[in-house]
Formats: C-alpha cells, structure tokens, sequence
C-alpha cells in the first residue's frame, strides 16, 4: 500500500512539474480570482436578496419570517402591479425602437450620401449620460418650453396642448419616446455591423436574379442578421422591464409614472420594506428569464432562415455566386477583347 502510494504522489508530482501541469496550474489561478470575485459580489448578493424576499425587514432591526406574502404582495399591490403593467409601454417602445433602427440601417446599408454624419448624430444620443438626459427632456417637456414653443411654430396654441408629463394619457408616451430617442442609434449601429458583414456578392447575384431591395432584405438580410436581430430583442425587452433614469429623473414617478424599478427603489429605501423590494427584484429577474426563453422559442420556430429550412439553400447560394462570378468574368472578358 504505502509503496502505491509513493508511485502516486511521484507520477503526480512529475506531471505537476510538466508542461501540462504547469498550464493547469496557470488555468486554475488565473480562473480562482475572477470566480471568487463573481461569486463574492454577483452569485452571494444574489442569494441573500433571495434570503430576504422570504422576510418582513428592515435594513436595520429584528426580522420576521412571512413565507410568500411578499411575492403575493407584489401581484396584489397596486402599486407593485401597476409598476409592472406600466413596462407594457416600454416593451412597445423598444418594438418600435427596434423597427426603426432596423429600417435606417438597412437604408444605410446601401451607402447613401451623408451616411457618416447621419450614423453621428443617431448614435451621439447614446453617449449622454441617463441622467443628463432626463434633466434635458423635463426641461424639453415642460408646459411652455421647448417642446410646446416648437409647436407653436405649426399653428398650436400654447393653452390647447397638453400637460405632457402630468396628464395620465400620454405622459408615459412622453417617457417612451425619451428612451426610444435614447436608444436608436446604438441598435442601427449594432444592425449595420451586422449587415456590412453580408458578402457582398449575395447583393449582386439576387440583382442579376431580379430582386429588388426589399427581396434583398427579406431572403439575404434578415436571415444573415437573425443572431444579432435576437441580441437586440432581449436587450430592448430587458431594458424595458428595468426602466428607471428617465421616470425618475423626470417626473420622478409622480402621476402614474412609477416604473417598476422607480417603485422598488421607493419601497426599498423611502419606505425600507427591504423583504418586499427583494421579492420585486426575484420576480423580475423570473420575468426576463422567462421573456428570454419565450422570444428565443420564437425566433427558432417562427423567424428560420432558408438554411434552418433546407439544408442545400446554402449550396443553391454558393453555386449561385459562382455563377454570378462566371458570367461576370465572361462579360469583362468580352468587353477587353472589344
């Protein structure tokens, strides 16, 4: 037994001070840091916010054990409820985001004049602070400022418009429009990096064919960009469950404003119900999982390419661009005998 032992620790340590070992050993050390430090401050957090949702607490004092009441107050409340009812206009606004910034980046896609200013000043929104950006619009959308000036100019006037951050029927259309603003240019940029990488010849060979642009579009774009297409989706939806700057920053969630994360903050730190805005943030976090799942379930079974369908469709392609290639190499041809 102890001479087993001995021919074991001996193989061990030899393939330890091998080239093998050595990289193993750099493996291990280099991947420990960034795991501890994610477990201490992602996975650790993350468990005890899951602690807390099963209590009634405080930041500070005794804890009481409620079981679920605080994940059945957050569908019974209605400010919880109604704060999760409310991402329903930033989900519509993200839909409409993403059409547009997929539109203007197919446009631009073709190289129109002026395309890298445009791409400029689509995308500079971007770069502004979130913050800044909601001082800006309640500035921008306070009764008789910019907003309703600029309006005046098309024959409004001033006493007919309405209140657009206090008036309950479209100050959150207000809100949304400021992330839609927000958010465009960075999606189109995403989308023309995307579509910039579609070979080229594909464009050219469905021109030889007959197809018109938004053929283009449909059987060589679309299916070219699906992957980044489903990024966008899941970051526009996600971003539309966790709306804040704007709401807070500009109304400060006041008449009927709150978004979800503008009422768990409330809870959270004004009324220091730390238990229910625990429960809040599971219950989010199982939204968007979910969500996920859902728009991933969709993009596979209802959004397939023509090589998902038919697994020759990207031979037909490649024979088809070496077609495409022959006859124009036949045609320079003929024109440098002439």
């Amino acid at each position: 037994m102890e001479q087993a032992k001995q021919k074991e620790t001996s193989s061990f340590q030899k393939w330890f001070r091998s080239r093998k070992g050595q990289q193993a050993l750099v493996l291990i050390v280099f991947m420990s840091i960034p795991l501890l430090l994610l477990f201490i401050f992602t996975y650790l957090p993350f468990g005890e916010m899951v602690k807390f949702s099963f209590y009634n607490m405080k930041y500070v004092g005794a804890r009481k054990f409620v079981g679920l009441k605080n994940y059945q107050d957050v569908f019974t409340r209605k400010d919880c409820f109604g704060a999760l009812k409310l991402s329903l206009y930033y989900m519509v606004g993200s839909v409409v985001q993403l059409l547009l910034a997929l539109y203007l980046a197919t446009v631009l896609s073709f190289h129109v004049k002026g395309e890298g200013a445009f791409k400029a000043v689509m995308f500079f929104p971007y770069l502004i602070s979130g913050i800044a950006i909601g001082f800006i619009f309640k500035f921008f959308y306070t009764h008789g400022y910019v907003w309703d000036t600029a309006l005046t100019w098309f024959g409004f006037k001033l006493d007919q418009l309405p209140y657009w951050l206090k008036d309950q029927k479209i100050n959150n259309i207000s809100l949304v429009a400021t992330s839609v603003w927000r958010y465009t240019g960075q999606n189109m940029v995403l989308f023309i990096g995307a579509i910039m990488s579609v070979d080229q010849e594909l464009y050219e060979a469905a021109a030889l064919d007959g197809a018109n642009r938004w053929q283009q579009f449909k059987h060589i774009i679309m299916p070219s960009i699906k992957t980044i297409i489903t990024l966008n989706v899941i970051l526009s939806i996600t971003g539309s469950l966790s709306a804040f700057e704007p709401p807070y920053v500009i109304t400060d969630g006041a008449n009927g404003t709150g978004t979800y994360f503008v009422i768990m903050n409330r809870i959270a730190h004004t009324s220091q119900k730390v238990g229910l805005a625990s429960a809040m943030a599971v219950v989010l976090l199982a939204i968007i999982f979910l969500v996920t799942i859902a728009q991933k379930v969709f993009f596979k079974y209802f959004f397939r390419s023509a090589d998902d369908e038919d697994p020759r469709a990207g031979e037909r392609r490649e024979k088809q661009i070496e077609k495409y290639r022959a006859k124009h190499a036949a045609r320079n041809g003929e024109a440098h005998n002439g």
